[in-house]
């Protein structure tokens, strides 16, 4: 490496040291040229090497030193099935040969990734709000104009850049009250009540950051139906909380059961403190729509248990089925009388991400919390001032979902025509994906009533179970693991979600395109019957 200053052993330690740094990084250290090169002695090396030995230590986050509560943390809709498809991926475009031409994603309910066209009102209001510039353009209408005018004088500096209240923009926070009374008859809102999230996840997982408490038998059990949206599972593990699940009746379209709520609160009565009730309406991923008379049932479950209600109402655009309407929690909490209204303590979360509009990438949403204590309100509000405010370009995008054109303006009829196109197709293909699984031999999906996805029970053989657990994979698991080698198709297994023992599912999403759906659920049906004449 050459002799440090006056050849001293100080010098060459030090020179050694830069030899070593060299090394590391994968470069050629300096040293007297001869003819371009650079000669390196056996023992200079050898120094460098040991040297960088030395440098190294154990890193500090290891798994064994990490918060367990982050490691005991799954995510499905994300998980080692969604992994495998990357890696597929990854090999088409090297040009590996595979049985089919692409990987389709149909594990995750992202509208616009699966070919669905943006609204065009909301993209031009959140563009007029990015580029106020474009204020003085002709080619956006005037009632645009009006409401990017409107959210950005909500704005610091009328510009989307700025930081925003931690609740929200409050014309906006404005906007959604008033969308929930036009919603709820006329059942009044408050904009104080309000809270601006990104997406509906924040919101849940804020609210239960805020009720989880205690420890052993007193810490907090929150309720949630199985099978789930894996959110919820998540978001438990990570606050260490108890889950406590209540399953849904399969037999009956997934009717949620009184009677198996209190069976589920009752036996966590013994190693927990239940106090918190999740209800996904419409349901993700069994895409039911409840009733009316159920909605009432859990309410006054909840008052008479006294539990806080969380409703998860993000799919609220999404009812498909004939007979089926959506209710929301906070309209029939108002209609059952002041004893209920006044003392339920009820959050409510919708989302940009689902609906028509189908706007993941914004991460919009809100929540609606009422009979919150005064104090517990402030605290709220410190927890989510931690994370400063949503994208603001998100509350924009929210802004649009509560107020859209109304009759009269400009955009109105081309707002409709695209709404109800979208909301239109997607009741196609929810009767489409529930016939053709129907029609699969060893396959059984119940009515799609809404949201976005079916959820088919599947019959797999004890051959394949015994394959399974040789690979240690649960069932479900192995099944779509093959679905997804020998097709390209991802979907996400039952055991994901929860489901009952000894049953098999996978959750699929209905967004593709009519023409690429009937083919992705007619290699699903070919698939499954090779795999049931294998392991016959």
């Amino acid at each position: 490496c050459g002799r440090g200053p006056g050849g001293s052993r100080g010098g060459r330690t030090d020179m050694a040291l830069r030899c070593a740094a060299s090394l590391a990084a994968g470069r050629q250290p300096r040293g007297p040229r001869r003819e371009g090169t650079v000669r390196w002695s056996s023992a200079a090396k050898a120094s460098a090497v040991k040297i960088n030995e030395k440098a190294s230590r154990e890193k500090i986050l290891t798994l064994e030193s990490m918060n367990p509560q982050v490691k005991a943390v799954e995510y499905a809709v994300r998980g080692p099935i969604v992994l495998k498809a990357g890696e597929i991926e990854k090999e088409l475009r090297k040009g590996i040969k595979k049985p089919f031409t692409e990987v389709i994603k149909a594990n995750i309910g992202d509208a616009h990734a699966m070919g669905q066209r943006p609204i065009t009102f909301l993209r031009q209001v959140v563009a007029l709000c990015t580029y106020p510039n474009l204020l003085d353009s002709p080619s956006f209408p005037e009632d645009a104009k009006k409401r990017a005018r409107r959210i950005l004088q909500g704005c610091g500096g009328n510009s989307l850049g700025s930081y925003t209240a931690s609740q929200g923009i409050n014309c906006i926070r404005e906007d959604v009250a008033s969308y929930i009374e036009r919603r709820d008859g006329g059942v009044p809102a408050d904009p104080d009540n309000i809270y601006l999230t990104t997406g509906a996840s924040d919101g849940i997982s804020a609210i239960l950051k805020i009720l989880i408490s205690g420890g052993g038998k007193s810490r907090t059990g929150v309720m949630i139906p199985i099978p789930q949206y894996p959110l919820y599972s998540a978001a438990i593990s990570e606050l260490d909380a108890i889950q406590v699940n209540y399953y849904l009746d399969e037999e009956n379209c997934w009717a949620l059961n009184v009677n198996e709520l209190r069976r589920a609160l009752n036996e966590a009565k013994a190693y927990c403190n239940p106090k918190v009730l999740c209800i996904i309406n419409p349901g993700n991923p069994t895409g039911q729509v409840q009733s009316r008379k159920c909605i009432e049932d859990v309410i006054h479950f909840a008052w008479e248990e006294k539990l806080f209600l969380l409703a998860d109402e993000v799919y609220q655009d999404n009812v498909y089925s004939e007979g089926c309407q959506f209710h929301s929690f906070k309209k029939i909490l108002y209609e059952m009388g002041p004893e209920y209204y006044n003392n339920v303590e009820l959050a409510s979360f919708h989302s940009t991400s689902k609906g028509y509009m189908g706007e993941c990438g914004y991460r919009g949403g809100y929540m609606e919390v009422i009979n919150l204590h005064p104090e517990i309100k402030g605290q709220l509000v410190k927890l989510l001032s931690v994370r400063l405010c949503p994208p603001v370009s998100g509350q924009a995008a929210m802004d649009i979902v509560v107020n859209p054109p109304v009759p009269g303006e400009e955009s109105y009829a081309q707002f409709i025509k695209e709404k109800e196109s979208v909301l239109n197709n997607l009741a196609k293909k929810a009767k489409l994906t529930e016939d053709m699984f129907n029609k699969i031999p060893g396959v059984h999906c119940n009515p799609l009533q809404g949201a976005m996805y079916a959820f088919p029970r599947i019959f797999i053989p004890s051959k394949a179970i015994e394959e399974a657990k040789a690979h240690k994979m649960a069932p479900d698991m192995f099944y779509c693991m093959k679905l997804l080698e020998e097709t390209g198709i991802c979907v996400v297994p039952g055991s994901g979600f929860g489901q009952r023992e000894g049953t098999y599912h996978f959750r699929i999403t209905i967004l593709p395109p009519v023409e690429k759906l009937k083919i992705l659920l007619e290699k699903v049906k070919d698939f499954h019957i090779k795999f049931l004449e294998k392991y016959a």
